[in-house]
């Protein structure tokens, strides 16, 4: 995969403004107060955070939906706010609400939002890959959130634009669904496509992404694609990550040492992180033979993005404090 040296989206410093917090002091509160990010052609840009974090407002921003209170962003050259109906037709929009007319049915939808453009793509060709044909003659209301989620993506795809901003694309999708919406992005970056999505599913992002921008309460903490960001913070999160079920209550306290701590995180499912070495699944082992343990499951991964993202929280969370 070739990127241009251009990106098609540059976010410097951006900042948002909303308000007034009370109608008597006239406050305005500041829920972005510095991001920055590119996206580039041929890749997906994954924006990840928690919810509130400022990522839909980040992407509504980048295509000029909201206007900012400072900084700079350039879409494919241009400043959003100032964007013509050519520069829109470029760019496709899923928002996390839709935004679908609720009496609408998903075909008649599709083929009214083909007509506004010059070259659309084929909306039954569209529809079928997406499914949408199975309920195409019931109405955006009545569907379900993954129903209306597939119906969005056609609608952001059909102008066959250059840059793609995909808000939770994976919310309320069955899992079927979700692998047939993340085969499709796939294709969509290996066709040269910009992919810009924001996602509080880490999974998503690690399965997705490119390259990776994590943002807190509203200001970029830490950036880099999945294997740098992993090496990163090898120092602070957990190298590798053991779970398994057992009864609940057990006394794990045997199990921890410098560098590795377990915690029954629920009733019975149990969490044994750090450094782990073969010497500590020589003393799990020793743990449940000695305590008559029997796990009904048990796994060993190598360190998530969902443990890098939970190590930065913290850190943030403890310089806070």
């Amino acid at each position: 995969m070739t990127q241009s040296p251009t990106p098609a989206l540059d976010i410097v410093g951006l900042v948002k403004d909303v308000g007034p917090i009370t109608a008597l002091d006239g406050r305005m509160k500041r829920i972005i107060s510095n991001i920055s990010l590119q996206a580039h052609f041929g890749a997906v840009t994954a924006l990840l955070g928690a919810n509130g974090a400022g990522k839909t407002t980040t992407i509504e921003c980048a295509q000029g939906l909201q206007r900012r209170t400072g900084g700079s962003i350039s879409l494919l050259g241009q400043d959003p706010e100032n964007a013509d109906a050519t520069l829109r037709a470029r760019v496709g929009v899923m928002l996390q609400d839709g935004g679908l007319p609720p009496a609408a049915r998903p075909l008649a939808l599709l083929r009214h939002v083909a007509s506004l453009y010059e070259n659309p793509l084929s909306v039954d060709a569209l529809a079928e890959r997406l499914g949408i044909g199975e309920f195409s003659n019931t109405t955006i209301r009545r569907l379900s959130g993954g129903q209306k989620q597939r119906v969005a993506l056609a609608a952001s795809l059909l102008g066959n634009p250059e840059v793609v901003f995909l808000d939770e694309p994976s919310a309320g999708l069955d899992p079927q669904s979700r692998i047939m919406v993340f085969e499709l992005i796939r294709e969509l970056r290996d066709a040269g496509k910009a992919i810009v999505l924001t996602t509080h599913l880490l999974d998503d992002a690690q399965r997705l992404a490119d390259y990776v921008y994590i943002v807190n309460k509203g200001e970029s903490v830490t950036e880099g694609t999945v294997p740098e960001l992993l090496r990163q913070s090898t120092a602070t999160a957990a190298h590798r990550v053991m779970t398994f079920e057992a009864r609940p209550g057990l006394d794990t306290s045997s199990l921890q040492r410098a560098g590795v701590l377990c915690e029954e995180t629920r009733p019975g499912s149990y969490r044994m992180g750090g450094s782990l070495e073969a010497d500590d699944l020589g003393r799990f082992g020793q743990w449940c033979s000695s305590g008559s343990i029997m796990p009904t499951s048990v796994n060993l991964a190598s360190q998530s993005l969902e443990d890098v993202f939970l190590a930065i929280a913290e850190s943030l969370d403890t310089e806070i404090s």
